[in-house]
């Protein structure tokens, strides 16, 4: 019998779905689960009649495989990890190759890249997106670890990735130890701002246009097919047309309290330690938190008091419709503005050698973030390799120029009108901050200096040169140490 190509350990949605693509697009495959009974249940059931082959011990699965051996681990992120790769260890080879597949965090992927270099095998961690759907019929693969694993496995994940419109994978080698589960972490983190961005304008059109589900789903499937083209505002169409079987709209219905996974506090934590305002993502992660405290709003409704009078309109809905989504627009791109510029920082900080126009790419499709948006942005980026921040770019400076009068129209009838917008006030409270060349910083140093001696820089002087002031005229002249993220 044959050797096989790639092992599969893991067989939940994802595990079960990228074996299956991975057998369509020609490869051989050997699967191998915790609980044998999966095992047999999958090789008899969706995988029956097709060249993938079951294995009931890890010895099975290694001894089955082609040299350089490669094991893709499709298991719960953190010990289990750790656990299959210590179990794997005695049973591979030099130059074999242990592949992560899950979410795992970037700083557990650099220790595990360091630590199985250093038994002479491989290591890659892999950041996979695009759920059930696109694991099997495509997903965007993030993969970093040893770059010496990426001409054993380019031709297997290229061929199951999604594709863009000229036929590139949505697939390509993003850098060493973390650098790839770093950027789907990012992924993530912009994919929770863009959630709440949306949920937002539903909440406008809802709350104070007074629009029914039926009418949000013309407006949403008319703006798919513009500017704002994405996988998101797609599905949110689809969502609002869906009827339970009383024939009313079903997502009406569902309890206003969002998870999550973790995957969004994570590009938050890392924001800051990298000093890099990821404001509108840290807001969408702390609405899932608000809403979580369901029986908490429900009392509070009763006793806090909103806004005075309605607000009303000086122009038609319509236009106000049309304000909606330049504000919308608008603030995604700084959602993805913010995530850029923490793959940035985070490069610099590991080393890591990123290419920003390809990381857009990746994302073109097979991902949930996938937008007609990410064109620009790897433009943007092809036109300018090392731009700091995306605003910058023509494109972008004029889009946000655009759309502006819409923005501050939505952010200040929505204020006026009590209805919680976090995602679309912070996108414009970092667009206004990011254009002004003195922020109010300079008396928040002057405090910091008058209670705890921690010194401050003076504009008249040169950049580094520190000073303290005795304020009061009794403290000393000894000046803190200043600790910089």
């Amino acid at each position: 019998m044959s050797k096989v190509d790639i092992g599969i350990i893991g067989l939940a949605v994802m595990g079960e779905n990228l074996a299956l693509n991975m057998e369509s697009k020609g490869y051989h495959v050997c699967v191998y689960n915790r609980t044998a009974e999966k095992v047999t249940e999958f090789i008899e059931g969706r995988a029956e009649g097709k060249n993938i082959i079951g294995a009931y011990s890890l010895s099975e699965l290694t001894d089955s495989l082609a040299s350089p051996k490669k094991i893709m681990l499709m298991v719960k992120a953190g010990k289990p990890v750790d656990d299959y790769i210590d179990a794997l260890i005695p049973l591979l080879s030099t130059g074999d190759i242990i592949i992560d597949g899950g979410n795992s965090h970037f700083t557990d992927t650099i220790r595990r890249t360091k630590y199985v270099e250093s038994k002479g095998l491989l290591y890659i961690g892999a950041g996979v997106s695009g759920g059930e759907e696109g694991a099997l019929n495509g997903p965007s693969i993030m993969p970093g670890g040893s770059s010496a694993a990426w001409p054993h496995v380019d031709s297997i994940f290229q061929a199951i990735a999604a594709k863009t419109e000229d036929g590139s994978p949505c697939c390509d080698w993003v850098g060493s130890d973390g650098a790839g589960h770093f950027v789907k972490m990012v992924h993530n983190g912009i994919e929770y701002g863009d959630m709440q961005l949306i949920c937002e304008a539903y909440s406008i059109m809802k709350d104070f246009l007074g629009m029914c589900a039926d009418e949000m789903h013309e407006v949403f499937k008319a703006w798919n097919s513009g500017i704002l083209d994405s996988y998101l505002i797609g599905i949110t169409s689809d969502i609002l047309a869906y009827k339970d079987t009383d024939g009313n709209s079903l997502v009406e219905k569902i309890l206003d309290t969002a998870e999550q996974k973790g995957t969004g506090k994570w590009a938050s934590e890392a924001s800051l330690d990298e000093g890099v305002p990821l404001t509108l993502i840290n807001e969408a992660v702390y609405a899932r938190c608000l809403s979580a405290l369901k029986d908490e709003r429900v009392r509070a409704s009763a006793i806090l008091v909103g806004p005075p009078y309605n607000y009303e309109l000086s122009g038609s809905k319509e236009e106000f419709i049309e304000d909606i989504r330049l504000a919308l627009y608008a603030s995604k791109i700084i959602s993805y503005t913010q995530g850029f510029a923490l793959l940035r920082a985070a490069a610099a900080t590991y080393g890591w050698v990123l290419n920003y126009s390809g990381i857009a790419r990746l994302w073109r499709g097979g991902c949930i973030i996938r937008s007609s948006l990410l064109s620009s942005i790897s433009e943007a980026f092809n036109r300018n390799p090392e731009l700091e921040n995306l605003l910058i770019d023509p494109f972008f400076c004029k889009a946000t120029a655009d759309a502006q009068d819409g923005w501050r129209m939505v952010c200040t009838v929505s204020m006026l009108s009590g209805i919680a917008i976090p995602a679309f006030a912070s996108a414009l409270t970092y667009y206004d901050g990011y254009r002004t060349a003195r922020l109010p910083a300079n008396l928040l140093q002057a405090q910091r200096d008058f209670f705890g001696a921690h010194s401050y820089e003076r504009t008249d002087r040169p950049r580094g040169e520190m000073f303290h002031t005795n304020w009061t005229g009794h403290g000393g002249s000894t000046a803190s140490s200043n600790y910089q993220v």
